[in-house]
């Protein structure tokens, strides 16, 4: 098989809280478990990429989780970066909301220095949206050394811009220093004034503060990165932001202001490949930000229904209106550890976010856990008890791609999901770190106590047993191989050059080819639209034993019991991977599913699920007879 058609087959506290606005009781756990994210959180800090770190999840208003690790208390300080531009924007709004600043406001109305300029025309929404054309940072190793804005705002006059206003998103901090002198003409007091009096007096934010970065005098008070906060501060001020400014029966900032930061503020703009949005969330939408805040995620109107400002040393606020929660993160990144390992604590913090939405949205009471394999983290879910069977998923989706099967099965097994490593909610793969998925699977079956499990896999997940059955034969009850199973060459997946929404619609596109035309295609679309899409973008190392794996299947070495499960619909080259192996073990069967392609068990999910349950029982009654 060549390593094209190869591939197609592989892709195919809050004291002011509990005194005012939620009248709330501290609760460590709402008949929630938040293992999976503790357990991800103590991690970081116990290989020193974090001297510690503080969190408060709130759901539904109730503290649904509050921790501290490492050094840190409730009353710890930290410069938190661009986490600050959200308090930011939010305090230019209260300004906008009280006097005649107006967002559509131009430069050269309230400072009149930049008449003539064409900075002068830069509207405030794009001072604060990233689309105004002033550089993103100020030029080096020329820095700024004053401590007011006017005197900062005078440097910037003579800088050039980079772009036009309007036509382009170009992630940064400058332009925000332009939007806080306006506001400080606008209302005849200071930035620090303005955002002490419209936001912190009103939301007990006593320890929060933009000060200067270098405290020994050094740049002036940065709009972008430049506040300081404690946890329960930045949590009230989260409250405010999702009740639309209200807070303790008082609106802070205006409900119109408030929809303003969160509406699309690029509007157009050209955005390039590898911003945040795409490069932490696997997202690929163009209205990624509003004013001062990250449009993380949107709904099928385009409203942004989660949103963030996160900083790049770690600090993640953000809310998901969705969820009904909101939280925020608070650490400080430390050393080199976290670069050695290949972690960023800026594309890395979703990670908090979406490990909260698992959790708060598992209704079915599911087991949920990370488990640290060493160089990896890998997310799993387990349910139901009995003899074990490992639901292994495909490229390019992850574990949830089996949600019928695995309520079904848990009603008679003890059945485990898990992500992949690159997948879903696991880890990602360090480049040029040699990994087996293989190996991924035998240490979370050590760490989950399993001797021997029955193995089920589709696609990249039956390839991964091919590979298992070489190295743990004595391990496997049974094998069930979906849509393929024979790894070939040594197979290496290399970056595409493509931008990587195309590369999606690409292989959604082969999915729906090699499936059936009438079957419903919604949840796979979701799985693949939901990837991260890592492996395209990164040089993977080689994740199958090659050719090593075939001699040892051509020699018959197999004893293993083993169904092969092959849509009718799907790919020549997947069946017939298919066909080859089942030939290479003697107790295997075939069983073809009529109207399904290559993911058959969501696309004829009853009529999987029972050959599946079938199959397994009857391997079952053989061995107790």
């Amino acid at each position: 098989m060549d390593s094209k058609s190869h591939y197609v087959f592989l892709l195919v506290g809050l004291f002011a809280l509990t005194n005012s606005c939620l009248a709330q009781e501290r609760v460590k756990n709402m008949n929630y478990d938040f293992a999976p994210l503790d357990s991800t959180i103590n991690t970081w800090v116990s290989k020193s990429y974090y001297p510690g770190a503080s969190i408060i999840i709130v759901k539904d208003d109730k503290v649904a989780f509050e921790k501290y690790y490492g050094n840190y208390t409730s009353q710890t300080e930290v410069y938190i970066a661009s986490a600050g531009k959200w308090l930011a924007a939010a305090a230019i709004a209260t300004v906008v909301d009280k006097t005649d600043l107006s967002w559509n406001d131009p430069v050269e109305k309230w400072l009149p220095e930049f008449k003539g300029d064409p900075k002068g025309k830069i509207l405030l929404r794009q001072l604060l949206s990233h689309t105004s054309g002033i550089r993103n940072y100020h030029q080096e190793p020329k820095r700024d050394t004053y401590n007011q804005l006017d005197s900062a705002v005078a440097d910037i006059l003579p800088l050039d811009t980079v772009f036009t206003a309007g036509s382009r998103f170009e992630y940064g901090g400058l332009a925000m220093q332009v939007a806080g002198r306006m506001a400080e003409v606008a209302s005849g007091m200071d930035f620090e004034s303005i955002f002490q009096k419209n936001i912190c007096t009103p939301l007990g934010m006593n320890n929060t503060h933009f000060t200067p970065v270098d405290l020994g005098g050094g740049h002036s008070p940065m709009l972008g990165g430049g506040a300081r906060t404690v946890l329960q501060d930045y949590i009230n001020f989260l409250n405010m932001i999702y009740h639309y400014g209200l807070f303790n029966g008082k609106q802070i900032v205006s409900k119109e202001s408030i929809k303003e930061m969160q509406a699309d503020q690029v509007k157009g703009a050209k955005v390039y490949p590898g911003e945040y949005v795409e490069k932490g969330l696997g997202l690929y939408h163009t209205s990624i930000y509003g004013l001062g805040e990250w449009r993380e995620k949107i709904d099928e109107n385009g409203d942004a229904y989660q949103i963030s400002s996160l900083g790049w040393a770690g600090a993640y606020p953000w809310i998901n209106k969705h969820d009904g929660v909101y939280g925020f993160f608070l650490t400080h990144v430390q050393g080199e550890n976290m670069r050695r390992d290949g972690v960023s604590s800026f594309y890395g913090s979703p990670i908090i976010s979406e490990l909260t939405s698992a959790i708060v949205n598992n209704k079915a009471g599911i087991k949920q856990g990370r488990i640290n394999i060493g160089d990896a983290s890998l997310y799993y879910e387990e349910a139901g008890k009995g003899i074990p069977v490992v639901l292994l998923h495909a490229h390019s989706v992850d574990c949830r791609m089996w949600n019928a099967q695995f309520k079904e099965l848990s009603k008679y097994f003890r059945v485990i999901r898990y992500d992949f490593r690159g997948y879903g909610l696991s880890s990602v793969p360090v480049e040029g770190r040699d990994f087996k998925h293989a190996e991924d699977l035998h240490k979370l079956m050590i760490t989950l106590g399993i001797k021997k499990a029955h193995l089920v896999g589709l696609s990249l997940g039956a390839l991964t047993i091919t590979d298992y059955l070489t190295c743990y034969p004595e391990e496997v009850l049974s094998a069930t191989f979906v849509a393929g199973g024979w790894s070939g060459a040594n197979y290496r997946e290399e970056p595409t050059k493509e931008f990587i929404p195309l590369y999606k619609e690409h292989w959604k596109a082969a999915m729906k080819e090699i499936s059936c035309l009438v079957s419903d295609l919604t949840q796979l679309i979701a799985l693949i639209d939901g990837w991260k899409a890592w492996q395209p973008q990164h040089h993977e190392s080689p994740v199958f034993f090659g050719e090593t794996t075939m001699k040892y299947y051509q020699n018959k070495k197999v004893q293993t019991p083993s169904l092969f499960i092959v849509g009718e619909f799907d790919s020549k080259e997947s069946k017939q991977a298919s066909v080859d192996l089942s030939k290479l073990i003697p107790d295997s069967k075939m069983v073809i599913i009529k109207n399904a392609g290559h993911f058959s068990n969501i696309e004829q999910p009853k009529v999987f699920t029972n050959i599946l349950l079938f199959y397994l029982n009857s391997k079952i009654l053989k061995s107790s007879n």
